[in-house]
């Protein structure tokens, strides 16, 4: 049985492509077979897919059996507005036949399948769908990744409490950056008193990718 694991975050442009990306290095470098899927993209204009195209081109290189596929096949989902889906969709209902149909597809060539969501946890999909909700929908455990800059607690326990309430089992991984040499000093003492493991997404892959798989 495939492996799912959802990849959201606690807002957009905190990392979520580029810690998917590590993830299928590191599960593929365990001799994994990997797959992901773009839910939902926005911002896709003149076929480019800032993204998905990343995506596409990672899976290529370390899994053979998807050197045939095409970027809608790991991007079912695409729209020119950078907006929230509900809103880039003109308020379309979502498809969800094209998303399952994307998953069965790439799980035929793959064992651990990475669905990476778009935004945070509560951007709409469509009037009464969150990007929450398709992790439950599609039976998948969740990384949550956070940012390191001040304001990370509150925007971190926000989305944990978001996670919690929906009775998803998820990990918690910070994407520090060359900038958040604050870190160490104004936000990671108050997780670790309050004993919370400080896994980040450079350092801590190996072990990010190890829970999760076996949750």
């Amino acid at each position: 049985m495939v492996k799912r694991i959802f990849i959201t975050a606690t807002n957009t442009d905190i990392g979520k492509t580029y810690t998917t990306i590590k993830m299928l290095r590191e599960y593929a470098s365990k001799g994994l077979r990997v797959g992901a899927i773009k839910l939902v993209e926005t911002g896709v204009v003149s076929g480019v897919y800032p993204d998905g195209d990343l995506l596409l081109s990672t899976l290529k290189e370390l899994n053979a059996e998807c050197l045939d596929l095409e970027i809608t096949d790991v991007v079912p989902l695409s729209y020119e507005l950078p907006a929230a889906p509900y809103i880039a969709s003109g308020a379309a209902m979502l498809d969800f036949d094209t998303l399952t149909s994307a998953i069965e597809k790439m799980e035929e060539r793959c064992d651990v399948l990475l669905l990476e969501g778009a935004g945070g946890l509560l951007v709409p999909l469509d009037y009464s769908f969150m990007m929450i909700d398709l992790i439950g929908f599609f039976n998948a455990s969740a990384l949550l990744v956070t940012h390191c800059s001040l304001g990370c607690i509150n925007d971190t326990l926000l989305s944990l409490q978001a996670l919690e309430q929906k009775n998803i089992n998820s990990v918690l991984a910070f994407n520090c950056r060359d900038n958040d040499e604050n870190f160490a000093k104004v936000s990671e003492p108050y997780f670790i008193k309050k004993q919370q493991e400080v896994l980040k997404v450079d350092k801590d892959i190996d072990t990010i990718c190890d829970v999760l798989y076996n949750l």
